[in-house]
């Protein structure tokens, strides 16, 4: 899934709340990849939500050193999208050969997307039949504002690069975390600093995409009130010692429980939505990335929460990478599902 679709080499930018993540890889699905060059650079997270022109070029000089830093030559990039800037749905269309199809989802995703036609930016995947009715077809379709797009298309350009795919985040990191060759569907999260993205994949595809705000953020914000330190601490214990309750007493425990009991509600409610229309398709599985994919025993209290087997995911499950690279990227490789996924991303 793509608002763009790229040929031919390219390297892949996650801009992230926090930190800008670069990867470029050698290879394919089939053969598998290897980790060519990579950066990982932190940023002020009031960078990210400043538009003016200063910030602009703030930003594009950040990426920049990044890339010199990487070692990176190609001018090829793709570029993800975030979630709250994006709208991914599965709708359903009446059943139709190929090309008919795709005439009449054309004539109709004005119905579909939350925004006028003309100011949208918009891509869709035909996903096959329905479940439910034979006579229909679903499609994932994804758009995001016609604006937002260009403008950030337009300040990676205005660097000197050329950008090949534009992807909703949610969509790469699926890509990167779904495990291969699975009969059932997978219920994959992403928390980031301030919101956690949720795709259902099944059968090779997103079925269900969504975002729930409260990140890592929120979690430090509630840990610093009830413990009464500060927020930096806050965020050492939740990624130290994450829920273990013979740790500090049980207090970061006992202060995330009601946050988190919050959390894995809502991803029961994902669980259920999802099987209220894949009747016969079970959900083998929770699979954790971003922060909860390193945040001690988290996987443990979701899977007794939802009663769905959880565990932390792999976002380089797919990739090969030396020792020293192992070594360099070990305190930040969770957070580089969203860039892996653009990296793994189909040329064709």
């Amino acid at each position: 899934m793509s608002l763009l679709h790229g040929v031919g080499d390219f390297f892949a930018l996650d801009i992230g709340t926090s930190s800008i993540r670069l990867i470029q890889l050698d290879g394919d699905m089939q053969r598998g990849w290897v980790l060519q060059k990579y950066a990982y650079v932190p940023i002020e997270s009031k960078m990210t939500m400043d538009n003016s022109e200063s910030g602009k070029r703030r930003m594009g000089e950040v990426i920049l050193g990044a890339v010199e830093q990487a070692g990176i030559t190609t001018k090829n990039i793709a570029i993800g999208l975030p979630a709250g800037k994006t709208y991914t749905a599965i709708i359903e269309v009446p059943n139709a050969p190929e090309k008919e199809l795709e005439n009449t989802i054309k004539y109709e995703l004005d119905q579909y997307i939350p925004m006028a036609i003309e100011e949208a930016k918009v891509d869709y995947v035909l996903l096959g039949t329905s479940p439910n009715d034979p006579a229909k077809a679903e499609v994932l379709v994804s758009s995001t504002a016609k604006d937002y797009a260009e403008s950030r298309m337009e300040m990676v350009e205005t660097l000197g690069f050329n950008v090949v795919a534009q992807e909703p985040e949610p969509i790469a990191m699926a890509r990167a975390l779904t495990p291969i060759g699975v009969n059932d569907a997978r219920l994959i999260i992403d928390l980031g600093e301030k919101s956690a993205d949720l795709v259902m994949v099944y059968n090779g595809a997103p079925r269900l995409v969504r975002s729930i705000p409260g990140g890592l953020q929120l979690l430090v914000k509630t840990v610093a009130s009830t413990l009464s330190v500060r927020e930096d601490q806050a965020r050492q214990f939740i990624l130290k010692f994450g829920l273990a309750q013979d740790k500090l007493d049980g207090q970061v425990f006992n202060a995330l429980d009601s946050t988190l009991e919050n959390f894995a509600g809502e991803l029961s409610k994902s669980v259920k939505f999802f099987q209220s229309k894949y009747a016969n398709v079970g959900v083998g599985g929770i699979i954790l990335a971003g922060f909860a994919g390193i945040i001690p025993f988290i996987a443990e209290y979701i899977e007794i929460k939802t009663d769905v087997p959880t565990v932390q995911g792999n976002p380089w499950q797919f990739v090969r990478v030396t020792p020293e690279q192992q070594q360099a990227l070990l305190t930040v490789a969770s957070e580089y599902g969203v860039a892996i996924g653009l990296a793994e991303r189909s040329n064709d």
